[in-house]
């Protein structure tokens, strides 16, 4: 009977343990720029000047503009094969290879099936998760085909604040919910948002931002966690494997996590 007390009382503390995330500084560095839209595991950073797309690494820089589509939006160079810009006020995406040459252009004015996009990401092969602002769907569009390959089943009526993907998930943050859905445009999972203002995917992990605080919620978890930043002013973020990366128009700071 002891035993059986005591174990219980194990699973009772471990259920009830509080998931601790730590950050520890490993280096700054100067830079000037727009905002900072990721670094690879080689180092190389990606980042955005005055509509321009940078790619930078030890000995070399590189980058790619056009002019004609006006500002740019977004990028993403979580494919850095792959690496996709978003040109809202012309409705228009562009797909870079590794160099920077562009490989694919889809303007979404033009082709038979019109979208009205205001957000996209990256997905699988060919491939990118955009808001259909017309439908309010999220859809996976193939840009090679120029097909849709799946969309999700219901409108999303909140207003959207942000969209981070990878080959498996998208991870749609509105007002009122970060929504997780898998490549065939099915819910998977969601928890209520709770005044985050923006989000990064890694691993399948997310971390959130609400004001200069950061959290973490984890692949197989609806419970959102602290992350302890040590009052740090977080501009932007991004997350790279175990590195937090925040940038601050000024300097780019690294940061090991540490999930205990």
């Amino acid at each position: 009977m002891k035993i059986i007390q005591i174990i219980t009382l194990v699973l009772c503390l471990s259920l009830g343990a509080q998931e601790s995330i730590e950050i520890h500084s490993l280096s700054t560095s100067e830079l000037r720029a727009d905002s900072v839209i990721g670094v690879d595991n080689f180092g190389t950073i990606f980042y955005l000047k005055e509509s321009t797309i940078y790619k930078k690494n030890k000995d070399t820089t590189i980058s790619y503009n056009n002019l004609q589509l006006g500002k740019l939006t977004s990028a993403n160079s979580f494919n850095p094969l792959k690496i996709n810009l978003f040109y809202q006020e012309l409705n228009t995406v562009i797909i870079l290879d590794n160099r920077l040459a562009e490989i694919f252009k889809v303007d979404f004015n033009s082709i038979n099936n019109y979208k009205n996009v205001s957000h996209i990401s990256t997905g699988y092969d060919n491939t990118i998760w955009l808001f259909n602002q017309d439908t309010q769907l999220l859809e996976v569009f193939d840009y090679k085909t120029i097909t849709t390959k799946a969309q999700t089943l219901k409108p999303i009526d909140s207003p959207i604040l942000d969209l981070k993907s990878n080959y498996n998930y998208a991870y749609l943050l509105t007002e009122d919910e970060l929504l997780i859905y898998n490549y065939f445009g099915s819910l998977v999972r969601k928890i209520k948002n709770n005044g985050y203002t923006s989000l990064q995917e890694n691993n399948e992990a997310v971390f959130l931002k609400k004001d200069d605080d950061l959290f973490y919620l984890g692949s197989d978890s609806n419970k959102v966690v602290s992350v302890k930043t040590d009052n740090i002013l977080i501009p932007q973020f991004f997350v790279t494997n175990e590195t937090l990366y925040i940038y601050n128009f000024e300097t780019l700071q690294e940061f090991q996590i540490k999930i205990n």
